[in-house]
């Protein structure tokens, strides 16, 4: 077993307490285009009381409220996807990251099913924007993005989950889909009290830019993205 599975492993091992209750501070309703032209409508909520205190969102796509009563009354749970902010990605278009294919195509099938995209300011695995782009450089001298993270003296991975479980369960969604590669942000939400019903993996957004960036994901942390073979 590798150093970062082991110490994955003894994280894991470690008692999560169920985040205290949040509540739904506002919602507004925001019409949404992207630049391919997509369009749908986004029901979004604001929150009081989440734990970390950062300004979070919640986007009801589709028949969200319908999708969340079925799931409250033992039908299939809601599709929901927490997606970490990523400026560069979702924003600018980086090729460095899948960050801002990923949101287009997540708000698109979340809004025909019916479910919830949580909006989280994570930039950077975490560690804020300014890092996230010292470890760009870093990774332009040779280092992956999980070494380059090491190297500025953080967590390979600093994001927490702990607002998106209190999110969920403010809407009253304790069971979800979800739609993501991502494996240890299932762990943290069924930690969190949210049990997860079925792992949905994205589709894979590989561009030359971002072929070792997305390798490292799943060598490193057991992301599910099929990758096409080099051959």
């Amino acid at each position: 077993m590798s150093e970062a599975a082991l110490r994955r492993v003894v994280e894991r091992s470690v008692v999560v307490a169920e985040p205290p209750p949040a509540t739904v501070r506002r919602q507004v309703t925001v019409p949404l285009r992207f630049a391919d032209g997509y369009s749908t409508t986004a029901r979004v909520l604001t929150f009081d009381g989440l734990v970390d205190g950062r300004e979070h969102l919640a986007l009801g796509l589709g028949e969200w409220q319908r999708a969340l009563r079925r799931g409250a009354a033992g039908g299939p749970a809601p599709l929901v996807r927490p997606h970490s902010e990523c400026l560069t990605g979702d924003v600018f278009g980086s090729q460095r990251c899948d960050c801002g294919p990923q949101l287009r195509e997540a708000v698109e099938r979340i809004a025909d099913t019916g479910g919830l995209l949580l909006y989280l300011r994570q930039e950077g695995r975490g560690i804020g924007l300014y890092a996230k782009l010292d470890a760009y450089a870093l990774q332009e001298a040779g280092m992956d993005t999980y070494e380059a993270n090491v190297a500025l003296g953080r967590g390979e991975d600093e994001r927490d989950y702990s607002a998106a479980a209190q999110m969920l369960l403010a809407l009253g969604a304790d069971r979800v889909r979800l739609l993501s590669n991502n494996p240890d942000k299932a762990e943290q939400l069924e930690e969190r009290g949210v049990a997860v019903s079925e792992r949905i993996p994205t589709g894979v957004h590989v561009s030359p830019a971002n072929v070792r960036y997305l390798s490292t994901k799943v060598s490193h942390t057991a992301h599910t993205l099929k990758l096409p073979s080099a051959d």
